[in-house]
C-alpha cells in the first residue's frame, strides 16, 4: 500500500511542482485590470502580457519582475513606481508618467516610447535594443552623457 502511495506521488509531483507562482497580491491584479486604479499595489513578477493599462494609475505600485510585454501603458502613471527588472518588451509607453520610477535592469527591446517623463527616474542597466524613443530623456551614455533640456514636470 505504501508503494502505491509512493508511486501515486512521484506521478503527480511534477504537476505540482510545475505550478504557476501567485505573485504580488491577486486582490490588486484584479483591481488592476478590472479599475485601472492601483495606486500603491503589489503586483511584483504579475504577468500582465499584453495588458491594456491606457491611463491608469499605477502611482508607487511594486512592479519589480513583472511582465509587461506588449503592454499599453499609453498615457499611465508610474510616478515613483518599482519597475526593477521588468520585461517591457514591445511594451507602449507614449505619454506615460514615470517620473521618479525605479526603471534599473528594465527590458525595453522594442518598445514604444513617446513623450514620456522620466525626470529622477532610475535608469541603471536598461536595455532599449531597438525601441523607439522620443521627446524622452533616456538614451545610451554614462554619467558624463549630455542630457537634452527637455520640459521637467
Amino acid at each position: 500500500m505504501k508503494l502505491f502511495h509512493v508511486a501515486t506521488l512521484s506521478l503527480f509531483a511534477p504537476l505540482f511542482l510545475n505550478s504557476p507562482v501567485l505573485a504580488g497580491n491577486p486582490l490588486h491584479l484584479q483591481q488592476l485590470l478590472s479599475t485601472g486604479q492601483c495606486y500603491r499595489c503589489d503586483l511584483s513578477g504579475a504577468d500582465l502580457r499584453s495588458a491594456h493599462l491606457i491611463g491608469a494609475d499605477l502611482r508607487e505600485a511594486n512592479l519589480q519582475g513583472a511582465n509587461l510585454t506588449r503592454a499599453n501603458l499609453e498615457g499611465a502613471d508610474l510616478t515613483n513606481a518599482n519597475l526593477a527588472g521588468a520585461d517591457l518588451t514591445q511594451a507602449f509607453l507614449t505619454n506615460a508618467d514615470l517620473k521618479q520610477a525605479n526603471l534599473d535592469n528594465v527590458n525595453l527591446t522594442r518598445a514604444t516610447i513617446y513623450d514620456a517623463n522620466v525626470f529622477q527616474a532610475s535608469m541603471n542597466n536598461l536595455n532599449i535594443t531597438d525601441a523607439e524613443i522620443f521627446n524622452t530623456a533616456i538614451g545610451i551614455g554614462g554619467e558624463d552623457a549630455e542630457v537634452p533640456d527637455w520640459p521637467r514636470y
